[in-house]
């Protein structure tokens, strides 16, 4: 009751300007003036998020640039060297935060909701925003090898069923390698990590634990070391585990600095404790010229508490999974590797909930949900999309607003569209609490819309909101109310197929009245804008407007050859690209990999070729493992924004694959369209399936012959079987009944 009668706005005020600050109301006050008005200015669980980066961001400054003389991490020992591209001076830095390479690769298993990560020297982190593990070579006269120190390794996954990864590198004689990977051992996760080093001259091989991980520092107060059974207890739990005795083991704390500048002492204890949270200790194993030494080191996945908070799937391995899904044959080896890897990344990071990431985005959004689902529904993983999807309703409010972040407004019907493509791809019916949940989320839709109140330029839409996709201040963007549309007309479709028929037939009168209202505004823009469509109806033309093309996909709520869509495309082209793929200005300030296959995507269904450029682009772009960050540094090409290995960017790239095998157009499904020429040159058969359809499962085979391309399929269709159109460039087109199963095509002629 106090702040009703205290006048708390002045006082903060009035001690600000007395102790000489800024009046931080006053400055709220102008940070709201370059949004529009909003019922949320953020969500808090976003503000909560950057508090905690940033507290981490504060730490570093504390503990990384008074202290170079440490070893750090890849991303340190770059953007701290003043020599390097990626250096970012300090000095009015309040925070010292990884802005250049945030790369990294998780590992684990199909069942497992945890994710080991792993840089790109190899420096591994157990645990979630834990600690880490590094190792060296140190010989007694030769320079260090240091793998965050080095310009060049070499790091990919090891051939094989399972998901192993390999860290080599050398310096002059010395070569180390490591290779990780997760396995079940007595009904418990164990990450298993081999270390094997060799040099011409006696040194240590050294396994070692660090107090940091790819965001910055991680405290370790105490390190105890049991010399019988040869592990580490780290913060008084956990189990490190060496399979060999090492010769000896070595402990620091922050006063006497980093144990890598103590090889050379003896051992004297077997723990250590750090009121800074700096400890360190290395296990060091001798190293004789010119033979291999080889140590392995099992780590326990648990948390103190013990891991508990999935139901942990056992059964399911990766050999196992990966049988079930739509598998693709090309002849260029790495987009077919990117494919394999994009498939086992949606299928990790789905192992519980979906999550768009192991590390930074390890926790959910409907948003990242709704397309990495619609990935793992078209490469055929029908039951884990639907025990993924089962899992949104516990978080739809009363209202019917399916809430991940509080003022983001797309979520809704990115969610009825989803509920209808599963319907749709699977033909499986749903549950009524299903249908009860979508009748809600509808009804949200609509009354969220604001009413008419003589401001032509947003009556109708959705509120002005904060950029779910970071277009900028909160504001009436487009991209939320095509998703709001798209909604409403899956949800009249659901509806319709249930005991809602007439209930269905009215959410379609307010999809199509709410489709007018938003092409109203976009038709009132069209001066400013030059006929393209800006993000939203008060801005101009900027990298904002990608968000716009979702209207042309995936929702398909304009036609193929839409004029605005073109314009918004060749706006885009023209004006932001980077290293060939889209650079993202608002917020990202980097180049997004799944925006720029959201393009590629426009392009190739309205027959633009330049779809084939931007494939290629993302492509380079990808980490040796064949992961993408949310957005990627134009210079250093490591990561600059969000988690280091992005699952939207990793379902887009299996839906583009889809899609340029067979996609939808209509009630038509479109074979081949998207084929690169030099593909078909090889003479090599292409395939790619089983994928769903709305019509059923096809596998789409293409093999050129001489001259010709003969184009097969192999289908089970629900019931009549569909048209399909044959578009393989450089040959003729062709549209015929898919009962006939392959079709032969002769060149275009002139």
């Amino acid at each position: 009751m106090l702040k009703h009668w205290i006048p708390w706005r002045l006082l903060v005020s009035q001690a600000a300007t007395a102790y000489g600050m800024i009046d931080p109301l006053s400055l709220l006050a102008r940070l709201r003036q370059f949004a529009q008005p909003s019922e949320v200015q953020a969500p808090i669980e976003l503000i909560r998020a950057g508090i905690i980066f940033h507290a981490r961001g504060l730490i570093n400054t504390k503990a990384i640039q008074h202290n170079l003389d440490w070893i750090w991490p890849f991303w340190v020992e770059r953007q701290f060297n003043p020599e390097d591209p990626s250096f970012i001076p300090r000095a009015y830095s309040l925070t010292h935060v990884n802005l250049t390479h945030r790369n990294w690769t998780a590992i684990g298993l199909p069942g497992l909701p945890v994710y080991p990560i792993v840089d790109p020297r190899g420096l591994i982190t157990p645990l979630y925003d834990g600690w880490s593990l590094d190792f060296w070579i140190f010989p007694k006269t030769e320079p260090w090898l240091v793998p965050s120190r080095l310009s060049q390794v070499d790091q990919g996954w090891v051939q094989g069923p399972e998901a192993a990864l390999q860290t080599c590198c050398s310096r002059d004689s010395q070569r180390l390698m490591t290779t990780a990977n997760v396995e079940w051992k007595g009904h418990r996760p164990w990450l298993q990590v081999k270390v094997r080093g060799q040099t011409e001259q006696d040194g240590w091989l050294v396994v070692a634990l660090r107090p940091y991980n790819p965001e910055g520092i991680h405290f370790i107060d105490t390190i105890r070391f049991d010399r019988k059974d040869s592990f580490w207890q780290v913060n008084g739990h956990g189990h490190v585990g060496l399979e060999i005795p090492p010769d000896k083991v070595l402990f620091s704390n922050y006063k006497q600095g980093d144990v890598a500048n103590r090889i050379q002492e003896p051992e004297t204890v077997h723990s250590t404790a750090c009121s800074v949270g700096m400890g360190t200790s290395a296990a060091l194993f001798s190293m004789k010229s010119g033979q291999p030494s080889e140590v392995g080191i099992r780590i326990l996945l648990e948390d103190g508490n013990g891991y508990k908070t999935c139901t942990l799937r056992q059964t399911e391995t990766w050999s196992s999974i990966l049988k079930k899904t739509a598998r693709l044959t090309v002849p260029d080896e790495r987009i077919q590797a990117l494919y394999d890897t994009a498939v086992r990344t949606l299928i990790l990071l789905s192992a519980e909930d979906v999550v768009p990431g192991p590390y930074t985005y390890k926790r959910f959004w409907f948003r990242d949900a709704v397309f990495m689902i619609h990935a793992l529904l078209n490469i055929n993983l029908i039951s884990r999309s639907k025990r993924l999807l089962e899992q949104f309703f516990s978080r739809q409010k009363l209202s019917g607003y399916f809430q991940s972040q509080d003022g983001e407004w797309d979520s809704n019907g990115q969610v009825l569209w989803i509920i209808d493509r599963f319907q749709r791809l699977t033909r499986r019916p749903i549950a009524d609490p299903w249908v009860d949940a979508v009748l809600k989320g509808a009804l949200w839709i609509k009354k969220k819309r604001l009413a008419g109140n003589g401001d032509s330029q947003h009556e109708g839409l959705l509120p002005a909101g904060f950029s779910a996709e970071h277009l900028g201040p909160n504001d009436y963007y487009y991209w939320d109310n095509f998703w709001g549309i798209a909604g409403l007309h899956a949800a009249a479709r659901t509806l319709g197929r249930y005991r809602w028929k007439q209930t269905g037939r009215a959410i379609l009168r307010e999809a199509l009245k709410f489709e007018l209202r938003v092409f109203k505004s976009i038709h009132d823009t069209a001066e400013k804008s030059k006929g393209a469509i800006p993000a939203a109806p008060s801005r101009r033309m900027d990298a904002g407007a990608v968000g716009s093309l979702v209207a042309d996909y995936p929702l398909h709520i304009t036609r193929q050859g839409d004029s605005r869509i073109l314009r918004t495309v060749d706006f885009l082209m023209g004006n932001c690209l980077q290293r060939g793929a889209f650079f993202q200005d608002m917020i990202h300030s980097g180049i997004n990999v799944y925006l720029t296959l959201a393009i590629a995507q426009t392009l190739l269904r309205n027959k633009d070729d330049r779809y084939a450029a931007l494939i290629d682009a993302a492509a380079k772009l990808a980490s040796p493992t064949g992961q993408w960050p949310e957005a990627i540094h134009p210079i250093t090409g490591g990561g600059c924004m969000g988690d280091g290995q992005h699952g939207w960017a990793a379902a887009e790239w299996v839906m583009m694959m889809r899609n340029l095998f067979v996609r939808e157009e209509g009630e038509n499904l479109i074979l081949g369209s998207g084929i690169f020429p030099e593909w078909i040159a090889t003479e090599k058969q292409l395939c790619f399936g089983p994928t769903r359809t709305p019509h059923g499962t096809i596998t789409v085979k293409l093999e050129k012959h001489k001259d010709h391309v003969m184009v097969e399929w192999e289908a089970a269709w629900y019931k009549e079987p569909p048209m399909v159109h044959i578009a393989v460039p450089g040959f003729e087109e062709k549209t015929v009944h898919a009962t006939t199963l392959s079709h032969r095509l002769g060149p275009v002629t002139s």
